[in-house]
């Protein structure tokens, strides 16, 4: 798995107008191919009336699976583009669909390749990125008389607080970078003298935004 990735923070859609053309940028986080072609086959659906519905997607922790298809528009000024940005911004697991209305103008190939990255580009922008890092959470038992100064350290510390348990102990659960497991166990201990129970939960992945 990998220890950090870029991917789109959520689905969401976002319009600019170009020379009178309308391009709706439609930008959706996937686990495979087969859930980028489904969102592509249902935006087209949406917008069969429209001239084009251009697409591309990144698939893949080495991004092994790359596509893009520019709809009708003449070869490379769509699909490619759109691939284009998703590759220069390091973004996995994401689908984008451009659809374009015609509004009466020729941009030629160059406007074309500018109005397709740009429409991308903003949608991204209007969207959102996040990165997401993978965690490993670990689970510190204390006796009650130690919470208060394990919450309070935790939350000006770089481990993220995920939940905590009141049972017969506090069960402290932590977000901790896969590469600090070390140090956060030796930050702990110091920090309850030594009085805890330190014990490795599942691991996830933890998005920040961008």
């Amino acid at each position: 798995m990998l220890t950090s990735y870029y991917t789109v923070k959520k689905s969401g859609e976002h319009e600019i107008s170009i020379q009178k053309s309308r391009f709706i940028t439609y930008i959706n986080r996937v686990k495979n191919e087969q859930e980028a072609l489904d969102f592509i086959t249902t935006i087209k659906k949406k917008h069969a009336d429209a001239n084009h519905n251009c697409s591309a997607y990144v698939i893949g922790e080495h991004d092994e699976i790359q596509k893009a298809n520019d709809d009708g528009e003449p070869t490379g000024t769509a699909g490619v583009p759109i691939l284009d940005v998703l590759k220069k911004r390091k973004l996995k697991d994401t689908v984008v669909v451009v659809t374009r209305y015609f509004g009466g103008i020729k941009l030629g190939a160059g406007g074309l390749i500018r109005a397709y990255s740009g429409a991308t580009s903003e949608g991204l922008q209007a969207i959102g990125i996040v990165e997401r890092k993978l965690m490993q959470i670990m689970k510190t038992s204390i006796d009650y008389h130690w919470l208060g100064k394990v919450e309070n350290e935790l939350r000006h510390s770089q481990y993220p607080l995920k939940e905590i348990h009141y049972l017969d102990q506090v069960h402290v659960e932590t977000y901790v970078p896969f590469e600090e497991q070390d140090s956060f166990l030796d930050w702990m201990t110091n920090v309850t003298n030594g009085q805890c129970i330190i014990v490795k939960e599942d691991i996830d992945y933890l998005e920040e935004d961008m």
